[in-house]
């Protein structure tokens, strides 16, 4: 088969993972790629080298090119192996939330399509409580391997090679063939799994000018989201270095600066808010950070620049596109995400794409100027990836209005996701578990604003008759069938809910009207939901 390029389209050599580890490892073999929290790294070298062997592995498997393979590990050398390995191969590197169990999981096996998993031994049993779709054999690492029901169950020794050979190929990797399937939170609907070829993570990575072969990008968001496969991919293609963190963390951050060397990072939600609440120090100054990322563009943007001396930029970005609105340096518009990029053509239009004036709300729609550089549909699900790309451009969701200056300011989620410390939740599935209580009619779920002004999940519901409802009961009924940060911080128990002529809730009343007198807190409760340590107890 004959492959051209188009010439808006980098070379195989750029953007193909595969290509970009052979380039670095041949021009610069003994620069650091990346480092690990237990102290240990690897040079580009020692990267390709570790791709090569689990590639290996992983063809021991049966793994093809273009075969989809099941990730679900925490950041770690172990989940960079299992993407390098699998992209070494041709083959679909599909990681799921940590934090799925239950409906949410079986949903993710089941849009994987996936074969085989890969699968941390914190995690694997959850896999013997759903439908299982057509995976059929799992790799267990990070601790005993079980049996599971269903599944062909192996231990860690099968994830390993000792054949330093690199894989042939069926044919040669192309920047259009797909790289990942990332999960996103639904809107209206369950999770999608966004279709990623090389281009679109190419194009995504490389949107960011003020990145250079001299930089070292903290990881410290989850590698089952485009903010942690984003900053990975764009220190290959400038062929820079990462540090993996398993999440964010306060008390760490600084430190973990001073200590590696990081240059920069993204910072979603509160984090920088976080940060600005710890004691001022005489080392506030004293780190590597260059610049910073910074999403969305509040009120302490300036004030992060102006205690920690270290440069400011936003965005704004989505898993199914390819950050098309980018911040100078330091920007001065609260609440912007920039102005458009170039390669990229954006527009805010009213419900029948018609574009609407300047200063309007709209839908912000975009399309690329390069083919591949967003993502190319929805796996399993036709009918959402027509929707989103109707009429040739790609739909977000999201509701923007423009400023004469060319700036884009998003407004509000024409959705009713809801976004809480950097995880985007699909009210449908807080809804769907809401409702399998036996006490509950119905149920809605929406965002209001907590104590220090961020998103928490209230639920509003409604009894069946003659029923009555402990909140406590209800969290505890909830902990096992969804990730820790669906699980809503307020309850309120109302006779019915607010509905249309046409019987849809409207969650914007519910909305307006905020927390109530009669809203039950969880956290005044001292009920407290975490996240999950996985690996600890292994460690």
């Amino acid at each position: 088969m004959v492959y051209h390029l188009d010439p808006r389209m980098p070379p195989r050599e750029a953007c193909v993972q595969r290509h970009q580890l052979e380039r670095w490892a041949a021009e610069q073999p003994d620069k650091v790629f990346a480092i690990f929290m237990d102290g240990t790294s690897w040079t580009y070298a020692e990267t390709l080298r570790q791709a090569i062997l689990t590639a290996n592995a992983l063809r021991a498997l049966g793994v093809r090119q273009g075969e989809r393979v099941l990730c679900w590990l925490p950041n770690s050398a172990d989940c960079l192996k299992a993407w390098f390995g699998l992209n070494f191969l041709g083959a679909v590197f599909v990681p799921i939330n940590l934090a799925y169990r239950g409906n949410l999981l079986r949903h993710a096996v089941r849009l994987s399509e996936a074969r085989l998993g890969i699968i941390h031994a914190d995690l694997h049993q959850r896999l013997g409580e759903v439908e299982l779709g057509l995976l059929q054999e799992i790799v267990v690492i990070g601790g005993e391997a079980r049996p599971v029901p269903g599944l062909t169950v192996h231990g860690a020794e099968r994830f390993q090679s000792t054949d330093e050979t690199p894989p042939e190929l069926e044919r040669p990797i192309a920047p259009w063939d797909m790289q990942s399937i990332i999960f996103t939170s639904g809107t209206t609907g369950p999770s999608k799994g966004v279709m990623s070829s090389y281009m679109h993570l190419y194009s995504m990575s490389k949107s960011a000018p003020f990145l250079s072969a001299d930089d070292r990008y903290m990881v410290n968001l989850p590698m089952f989201h485009s903010g942690g496969v984003m900053p990975v991919t764009a220190m290959l293609i400038h062929g820079g270095s990462i540090v993996v963190v398993e999440a964010f963390n306060t008390e760490a951050f600084w430190p973990t600066v001073r200590k590696t060397g990081i240059t920069t990072v993204v910072l979603l939600g509160v984090m920088g808010g976080f940060l600005l609440k710890r004691p001022p120090s005489p080392d506030d100054r004293n780190h590597t950070l260059r610049t910073c990322t910074y999403v969305p563009l509040n009120e302490t943007a300036p004030q992060f620049h102006e205690r920690f001396g270290t440069e400011i930029h936003t965005h704004f970005n989505m898993t199914e596109i390819c950050m098309p609105i980018v911040s100078a340096p330091n920007p001065t518009a609260l609440g912007s995400a920039g102005r458009v990029r170039d390669g990229v053509e954006v527009r805010i239009v009213d419900e029948n794409d018609c574009e609407v004036p300047v200063g309007t709300v709209g839908e912000l729609i975009l399309r690329t100027e390069c083919p591949w550089a967003l993502n190319h549909g929805y796996s399993g699900n036709p009918e959402a990836t027509v929707r989103a790309w109707r009429n040739g451009w790609f739909h977000t969701g999201d509701g923007f209005r423009k400023d004469a200056e060319g700036n884009f300011f998003f407004v509000d989620r024409l959705k009713d996701a809801i976004r809480r410390r950097g995880e985007n939740i699909s009210s449908f599935e807080v809804e769907s578990e809401l409702l399998a209580h036996p006490s509950v009619r119905e149920a809605a779920a929406v965002a209001v604003k907590n104590e220090i002004a961020e998103d928490e999940v209230l639920a509003v519901v409604a009894l069946r008759e003659g029923m009555s409802l402990d909140p406590v009961d209800l969290i505890e009924f909830l902990r096992p069938r969804m990730p820790h940060f669906m699980i809503p911080r307020y309850v309120r128990v109302v006779d019915a809910l607010p509905r249309t002529p046409t019987s849809k809730i409207e969650k914007f009343k519910l909305r307006d009207e905020g927390l109530a007198a009669d809203a039950w807190d969880r956290e005044a409760a001292g009920i407290q939901v975490k996240r999950e340590k996985i690996g600890q107890q292994n460690a």
